[in-house]
C-alpha cells in the first residue's frame, strides 16, 4: 500500500495532508485558548511581512474567529524598501489578503522616517553607528507597529514567530548575559500592562519553523520562502544550527527549550525590576527617556 504521509510526529505517528493540516490547527487553536491570546471582543492586528509565518498566522486568525463578528481582524504591512525583494513580498500579501477579504493596511521605511532601510542604516554609518540592517529593521518597525496599533484601535498586535524563533532567543540571550529581556519572551511579549503599549501575541509559540512551512506550502500561500536579502544575523544563525543539530539527534530539544522556560517564567516576571517609561519626544513605550527610535531619527536629521 502506498505510503502517503508527509510529516512525521516526535512520536513517531505519520501524518497524511489532511491529517497534517487539522494536526497544526489544532495547535494553533490551543495555543491561544491555553494562553488567552484572543478576548472576545478583540481587534487584532497581524504584522505581516508576507512571509512563511506571518501569512500562516493571519490565515489562520482570519479562519478561527470568522465565526465571531465581535473579533476583527485585519493586517499591516510596514515596507522596508529592500528593492525587489520588498516588492514582490508586498505584491504578494496584496494579493493574498484580497482574496482572503483581509483590510490590509500599508506604512513604511520611507513614509516614517524618509529613507529605506539601506540608506538609513549608510547614514548612521557615517555617524559611527555600526548597528546591523536586522537590529535598525527590529527598532524602527516596533515603533511603526505600535504607533499604527493604536491609531488603528487595535487590542492586540500579532506578530508570526514561530517556536524555533523563540528557542533561539531563548539561547541567545541566555548565551549573551541578557536575562533582562528573558521576561519579556513568551506567547504574550511584554512584562505587564504598560501605558501606550499594544500587546502582542504569538500564535504559531508551538509551532516549529518545518511545520510552518509545510502548512504555507501544502496552503499554497504566496510567499516568496527566501531569506531577507539585508539580513546579518551570524550569531542567530550559528544557534539556529547549533539548535537543527541537537534536534536532530535529540528528539524534542527546542520544545524542551520552551517548556522549560515556561515553567519558569512567571518567576522572571515576578522578579524583574524593569520600569516602563514613555519616551519624552515621541510619546511612545521605550526603556528609557528617549526610545532608540528617536535618538536614529535625530542622527538621521544631523546628516
Amino acid at each position: 500500500m502506498k505510503d502517503n504521509s508527509i510529516y512525521t510526529l516526535q512520536a513517531g505517528e505519520k501524518l497524511n495532508k489532511a491529517k497534517f493540516l487539522e494536526y497544526f490547527e489544532k495547535k494553533v487553536r490551543k495555543t491561544i485558548r491555553t494562553n488567552n491570546l484572543i478576548g472576545k471582543k478583540d481587534k487584532i492586528l497581524v504584522a505581516c511581512s508576507g512571509g512563511k509565518d506571518s501569512t500562516t498566522v493571519l490565515y489562520l486568525l482570519n479562519k478561527i474567529t470568522k465565526e465571531n463578528k465581535q473579533i476583527n481582524v485585519e493586517a499591516i504591512h510596514i515596507d522596508p524598501s529592500i528593492g525587489t525583494y520588498s516588492e514582490i513580498n508586498k505584491k504578494n500579501l496584496i494579493r493574498f489578503c484580497k482574496e482572503q477579504k483581509i483590510k490590509l493596511h500599508l506604512s513604511s521605511f520611507r513614509e516614517e522616517f524618509s529613507y529605506s532601510l539601506c540608506y538609513i542604516k549608510s547614514l548612521l554609518q557615517k555617524k559611527g553607528i555600526k548597528w546591523k540592517s536586522c537590529t535598525i529593521c527590529g527598532i524602527l518597525r516596533r515603533y511603526i507597529l505600535n504607533k499604527k496599533a493604536k491609531q488603528l484601535k487595535a487590542t492586540k498586535l500579532v506578530t508570526g514567530h514561530n517556536l524555533d524563533d523563540e528557542a533561539q532567543n531563548i539561547i541567545m540571550n541566555i548565551f549573551q548575559n541578557h536575562v533582562e529581556i528573558l521576561p519579556r519572551l513568551g506567547p504574550i511579549t511584554g512584562l505587564k500592562e504598560q501605558k501606550g503599549f499594544i500587546p502582542r501575541i504569538k500564535p504559531l509559540y508551538f509551532c516549529t519553523e518545518e511545520e510552518t512551512r509545510l502548512y504555507s506550502k501544502l496552503n499554497n500561500f504566496p510567499v516568496k520562502y527566501e531569506k531577507c536579502p539585508c539580513r546579518e544575523e551570524a550569531y542567530r544563525k550559528e544557534i539556529a544550527d547549533m539548535l537543527n543539530q541537537f534536534e536532530k539527534h535529540h528528539k524534542a530539544t527546542k520544545t524542551g527549550i520552551i517548556q522549560s522556560f515556561l515553567k519558569i517564567l512567571p518567576t522572571l516576571k515576578k522578579a524583574d525590576k524593569g520600569k516602563a517609561s514613555i519616551c519624552k519626544k515621541c510619546k511612545e513605550p521605550s526603556s528609557g527617556n528617549i526610545c532608540n527610535t528617536c535618538k536614529i531619527v535625530e542622527l538621521l536629521k544631523s546628516s
